[in-house]
């Protein structure tokens, strides 16, 4: 199991950097690139570089809102059958 969880965690990291690289460049640098220049064709729109991210964190923060929720209630159900 041991080398799962290495495979697992070495995938997790690759695609958090990936992600990373890929966004810096996207927001940082391509500002300064000039519009008719070939590597466009490879980013998504400056206005999603804002969008995408608000939308990712109003699902995180909506899914944690939920889950703490659900152990509240769960936690409250368990005190009063006791």
């Amino acid at each position: 199991m041991e080398l799962a969880d290495k495979a697992v965690g070495f995938l997790l990291t690759a695609i958090s950097i990936s992600i990373f690289v890929y966004y810096t460049f996207w927001v940082i640098i391509l500002p300064f690139v000039e519009k008719d220049h070939f590597v466009h064709e490879y980013f998504l729109p400056q206005e999603y570089a804002i969008l995408l991210p608000v939308f990712a964190g109003v699902a995180l923060l909506s899914f944690l809102c939920v889950f703490v929720g659900f152990v509240m209630i769960k936690s409250n159900n368990k005190k009063k059958s006791a």
